[in-house]
């Protein structure tokens, strides 16, 4: 089956990257061998390679069962967690509506 790549911006490839780069630092932090985070993962080593390398071509659940085999599983949580944009956007949408008078009651 021949897949595509994706296509991404170079400032994107980079960021990738460092995602990929950040994974290897952890698991050599742990010294755990490639080999031993493949097998917990469940993924062959030359995904790893590919996702330590920041490969766009590789499922976001194997990024994910990297991120279980290093115990760093909770840090998916913080994606997209502090969107500061989108407030900005909802905020500038939202208008407050014009309250009636109050009316007087006589007794």
């Amino acid at each position: 089956m021949n897949k595509k790549r994706p296509i991404l911006l170079p400032k994107h490839e980079r960021m990738l990257q460092q995602v990929g780069e950040q994974l290897k630092l952890a698991r050599l932090r742990r010294k755990l061998s490639a080999e031993q985070i493949s097998q917990r993962a469940d993924i062959g080593t030359s995904t790893l390679w590919r996702i330590e390398k920041g490969d766009p071509g590789v499922a976001m659940g194997n990024y994910f069962r990297v991120l279980v085999a290093l115990g760093l599983d909770r840090d998916i949580l913080k994606l997209a967690s502090d969107d500061e944009l989108g407030r900005k956007l909802q905020d500038a949408g939202l208008t407050t509506k014009k309250r009636a008078p109050k009316r007087e009651f006589k007794s």
